[in-house]
């Protein structure tokens, strides 16, 4: 799904002319994709969405919060995503599925509900296991805010408070309503 989303983001963002200077940058590094031929359920390897995020930051030099913005766009447009609310429109609901849920869309790391206090108005999410890039988790931001948004119905502040790049175990965020 995260390619289908960086498509769509590009095309809001850029326009179509702007996905055609992606791929072709994609292509030139020896990773050609066809966007309008990825399959919306189809397994990529993980580290093509980490490649296309960072040929995408230097091809339209997009900052931190474009990136936040990507993860934001990827939750709102995502079909299970959408299901997923409908199903589940509470926080403590969504907090028990999140951990299986996560395994729709990665078969690398352990996403956990560290913390969920409905009082304080604040959960906190962990992910183990997931080495990837630091501009992963800008996306990992913007992407776990709207969703705790979306059940809320109030903005959210997320902040990573953890995250390997940075010497930690794990990510962790904590997010606050």
């Amino acid at each position: 799904m995260a390619l289908k989303n960086h498509e769509d983001f590009i095309i809001k963002e850029k326009g179509e002319q702007g996905l055609i200077e992606l791929e072709k940058a994609m292509k030139e590094l020896g990773y050609p994709i066809n966007h309008k031929n990825t399959e919306p359920w189809g397994f990529y390897p993980i580290y093509l969405e980490i490649i296309e995020l960072l040929v995408i930051k230097k091809l339209f030099n997009f900052g931190d919060e474009k990136f936040e913005e990507i993860g934001t766009f990827g939750s709102k447009v995502s079909f299970i995503v959408k299901m997923f609310l409908k199903y589940f429109g509470s926080v403590k609901l969504m907090a028990d599925r999140a951990p299986k849920m996560w395994r729709k869309y990665y078969t690398i790391g352990d996403l956990k509900i560290k913390e969920l206090d409905e009082e304080k108005k604040y959960i906190i999410v962990t992910i183990e296991d997931f080495h990837l890039h630091p501009i992963h988790c800008l996306h990992m931001k913007g992407y776990f805010s709207n969703l705790v948004r979306t059940v809320v119905g109030k903005e959210i502040t997320c902040q990573e408070t953890k995250c390997v790049h940075k010497g930690d175990k794990y990510h962790e965020f904590l997010l606050k309503w």
